[in-house]
């Protein structure tokens, strides 16, 4: 099962996406904006993968 919520990017501020991967107890951030990107372990809040391509500076 997988639940979706609608939340801003905590890279860019932009909208953004966090899926809640029950069956493979994850919980993956993506921002289509700024690339941001970043799967946790549901158990244990550690990081799985992640990836930024860069700081947004909002300028």
């Amino acid at each position: 099962m997988q639940t979706t919520q609608a939340i801003r990017c905590p890279n860019c501020g932009s909208h953004a996406e966090r899926n809640y991967l029950a069956s493979d107890q994850q919980t993956r951030t993506e921002c289509p904006v700024c690339d941001y990107l970043m799967i946790t372990c549901s158990l244990t809040g550690k990081v799985v993968e992640a990836y930024a391509p860069g700081i947004y500076w909002g300028g």
